[in-house]
């Protein structure tokens, strides 16, 4: 049973544009921007945040520096002794550090944490060679001869769907349209002034050429640097905070409900797990029941919006059809249907998800979060979903090994 709710005060998040090497920057520099961002945000004092929480995936491998909560006493002398930790699960890493923030100020040790999320990934090259994101698959076991993981992995699937369900390459490339003008509306993303053709979303070999199998260049999520920093804090402080900037508590988000699951870290052991089963990745079904359920809903017809994970266009369309909003395999209806753009019934993805705005891997769960506390206070730079309420989060790392959600809301 939750002890406290846990307020999301503020934060920021960096432009996903920025290339901070181009820039002769370092990611001490992008960690930093990120954490006086927040503070500046919300107008908390330093010395306030008494433990921080980073999540990371490959800091080590594409930069050479590992051991990130150490900057936090580099960005202020009050922070020089703050108790920090990293948490590390793949693309759902940002997700790990809230969870474990969340945890820490629930048991009562802390009442105001700060949680980074945060990637550098354009670099020349990597500090190691090769794929440092194939880590996130069972090395030597999976996709071992592929030089592009992910995409083949995803690749795959699409392949699931077809033989289970059937899929038809429009209704994903339509998402990846949605995704792309959504992010022509955000001032942070990667993609804002990008100018692509209508039909470069097509099986066009020059305009959308093939990467992988059924992957092409515009379904997938971008490589990016950023970061996102929120500030979170107990009951007790939150009202402390309201009182001292002569706000109602009532207008600060909280996180109403939680998800988490891990599943084997290999692909076809998921799909052994599924048989028998109505929907493709059962556990991915299993984390809306559990996250809703924790935000005392039973039905995602309850949520205002969405910002999940698509680090490929199979990967948003997986999403809905495990989410209960049509029967499993008929998540092409909610394309159809116009369910998820803007104006729909579950918008999805309004700040333009990976594809549109980018995905630092680290920084993305943390990213999701913030969209969302500031699309349910009526505040997102970019389009804001009209009359937001309850809005959820879902994050995954691997090919949905790790899974977890957040749902936040005011009332």
């Amino acid at each position: 049973m939750r002890k406290s709710r846990i307020y999301i005060l503020g934060g920021h998040r960096s432009d996903f544009a920025r290339n901070w090497v181009r820039e002769q920057k370092t990611i001490f520099d992008l960690f930093s921007d990120s954490v006086k961002g927040a503070l500046n945000d919300t107008k908390l004092d330093p010395a306030d945040i008494q433990v921080g929480h980073v999540g990371n995936f490959v800091s080590a491998s594409y930069t050479g520096q590992a051991h990130l909560g150490g900057f936090f006493g580099h960005v202020d002398p009050a922070l020089a002794y703050l108790p920090a930790s990293s948490h590390e699960a793949a693309c759902a890493s940002g997700s790990m550090a809230v969870l474990a923030a969340m945890a820490d100020l629930e048991s009562g040790r802390y009442d105001l944490a700060c949680v980074v999320g945060i990637e550098m990934m354009k670099v020349a090259e990597p500090a190691i060679k090769g794929d440092p994101l194939a880590a996130a698959a069972w090395v030597g076991k999976e996709w071992v001869d592929s030089k592009a993981v992910w995409p083949c992995a995803f690749s795959d699937l699409i392949d699931e769907y077809s033989s289970t369900f059937g899929v038809s390459k429009t209704h994903l490339e339509a998402i990846s349209a949605k995704n792309y003008a959504n992010a022509k509306h955000n001032p942070n993303a990667q993609s804002r002034h990008w100018d692509i053709s209508p039909e470069a979303f097509s099986d066009n070999d020059e305009l959308n050429p093939i990467i992988a199998g059924n992957i092409r260049r515009l379904d997938c999520g971008q490589i990016t640097d950023g970061a996102a920093t929120v500030l979170l804090a107990t009951s007790e402080r939150a009202q402390a905070y309201a009182k001292e900037h002569g706000i109602s508590l009532d207008s600060i988000p909280y996180i109403k409900g939680w998800g988490h699951i891990n599943a084997p870290m290999q692909f076809s052991q998921k799909r052994r797990l599924a048989q028998g089963e109505k929907t493709l990745l059962p556990h991915v079904k299993m984390l809306f029941e559990q996250t809703l359920k924790r935000a005392g809903l039973t039905s995602i017809e309850q949520i205002s919006g969405m910002e999940v994970h698509d680090c490929f266009n199979i990967t948003e369309y997986m999403i809905v059809d495990h989410s209960g909003l049509y029967t499993p395999g008929e998540a092409w209806k909610a394309i159809e249907n116009g369910d998820t753009q803007i104006d729909g019934k579950l918008p999805i993805n309004a700040s333009g998800g990976l594809i549109g705005q980018g995905h630092p891997v680290g920084a993305t769960g943390v990213r999701m979060l913030l969209d969302c506390a500031k699309q349910t206070t009526h505040r997102y730079e970019g389009r804001q979903i009209a009359n937001a309420g309850d809005m959820m989060t879902f994050n995954l790392g691997g090919s949905t090994t790790t899974c977890a959600s957040f749902i936040v809301g005011t009332t």
